[in-house]
């Protein structure tokens, strides 16, 4: 896997992978930035979010359960001096489906949790992670 990433001007970057899909960052206004992208360590948490809602899907649609909407929230705290890592991530899934299991949908989680997520899985090594999720059913009214 490879990635570039190339200064645009001002403190903004362009970064694109091997996908050859791009993104834009920028720093913040008090370090030269002009707001106009995600901040680097914003994308990180975001990142972190994708890959395990990406596992969570896919477990769960292999098991044949009818996800129709997934929703990760993530909520970070980082540390107070250099460098500022993440120390504390909570994780929050929505998972809407018709008829989902519980059951199913927390064991996805473990699953990405414990053995697919690799960038949960790094980022545990410096930060405690926690998370809870809720299961919205859209099974119609009969």
């Amino acid at each position: 896997m490879k990635a570039r990433v190339k200064l645009v001007e001002g403190m903004q970057f362009v970064g694109s992978a091997d996908s050859g899909h791009g993104v834009v960052m920028d720093a913040a206004a008090e370090i030269g930035g002009s707001n106009s992208g995600i901040r680097p360590m914003e994308m990180l948490l975001v990142c972190m979010g994708g890959c395990t809602a990406i596992d969570v899907v896919l477990i769960l649609r292999k098991g044949r359960e009818t996800v129709t909407d997934c929703l990760v929230e993530l909520d970070a705290e980082r540390a107070a001096s250099e460098p500022k890592v993440f120390t504390r991530i909570h994780i929050h899934y929505k998972v809407s489906g018709r008829g989902l299991s519980a059951d199913k949908v927390e064991r996805a989680i473990k699953l990405s949790k414990e053995k697919y997520c690799s960038a949960s899985i790094m980022l545990g090594e410096v930060a405690e992670i926690t998370h809870d999720f809720e299961v919205i059913d859209e099974t119609a009214p009969a």
